[in-house]
């Protein structure tokens, strides 16, 4: 007979997990360094859809990036809550990393009077 509470879901090997979680946040990264020199996120007539639309990558990003650290060990399901604890730490991260990136970035005329003062 077969135990419904023995259900495993694997997504992909755990090599290939553990190699995906560790090159999508540095892709990501070097995403964002892009945008944030380009300054995508502050031009155009729809700043709006624009910053919409990061926010949704970001999203399906941290799902994505979570899966795959919950899938390290072999197997989506079941999780062992250290797994559990670092995939929740990294969407929280990636949180952090989309409010950074729309940030605005000091002025020049700001920097230069911080620096007379010092």
């Amino acid at each position: 007979m077969v135990d419904p509470m023995d259900v495993r879901i694997v997504l992909m090997d755990s090599a290939t997990a553990a190699a995906l979680a560790q090159i999508l946040p540095l892709l990501l990264l070097t995403l964002m360094v892009e945008l944030r020199r380009l300054e995508l996120h502050r031009r155009g007539r729809s700043v709006r859809r624009t910053r919409a639309l990061l926010a949704a990558f970001f999203l399906v990003f941290g799902f994505i990036e979570s899966a795959l650290v919950l899938s390290i060990d072999g197997e989506l399901v079941p999780f062992t809550w250290s797994d559990l604890a670092s995939s929740l730490v990294i969407f929280g991260l990636l949180a952090i990393l989309f409010w950074l990136s729309l940030q605005e970035a000091p002025s020049r005329s700001k920097r230069s009077r911080g620096d007379d003062a010092l």
